[in-house]
């Protein structure tokens, strides 16, 4: 049994995307699909079919929030969620699959619950994931400009609490 073992296990890896983009539940995700689409042969003067069928393939973006993630390893899937003319479209993806070109975070969202059911029975501006605040970076002050050896036309001002004098 251990022999069969190894052996699904070796098949998993190598299946195994290496570099997949960090995103978590009620995050707005774009994922890049490939799509194949199979164009008719041409048929003949007869009604016969001429050569053979052409095979077309393009790449298909799906923009929607992330409901929920599911299982793990070679088998974990992820439904992504949108509004279409009104109506809402889920899809569910797996993870590891080779027609997923990339998937790209469009925005972080905040939400406390590992699974979005909820959005389903929501409409409008209810069905809407905050996003997630961005930390400040903070403004050099004097100190370190003096470390730096920063020109001073490339700090910006530094506002006392105290009172309302700016210093520069």
């Amino acid at each position: 049994m251990s022999n069969i073992g190894s052996i699904l296990d070796g098949i998993s890896k190598a299946q195994r995307k290496d570099s997949i983009t960090d995103f978590r539940t009620g995050d707005t995700v774009k994922v890049h699909v490939k799509i194949v689409e199979e164009m008719a042969a041409k048929k003949g003067k007869m009604g016969q079919k001429k050569g053979k069928a052409e095979k077309k393939e393009r790449v298909q973006v799906f923009q929607g929030i992330v409901i929920r993630r599911k299982g793990g390893g070679i088998s974990e899937t992820f439904t992504v969620r949108k509004v279409s003319y009104g109506e809402g479209v889920e899809r569910i993806f797996p993870l590891h699959s080779p027609n997923i070109i990339k998937i790209e975070v469009a925005r972080r969202g905040a939400v406390r619950r590992a699974k979005l059911y909820y959005l389903r029975e929501r409409i409008g501006k209810a069905a809407k994931v905050k996003e997630k605040k961005r930390q400040i970076k903070k403004t050099l002050s004097k100190n370190v400009q003096e470390e730096q050896d920063i020109p001073k036309e490339q700090v910006s001002p530094v506002i006392e609490e105290s009172s309302n004098e700016v210093k520069t």
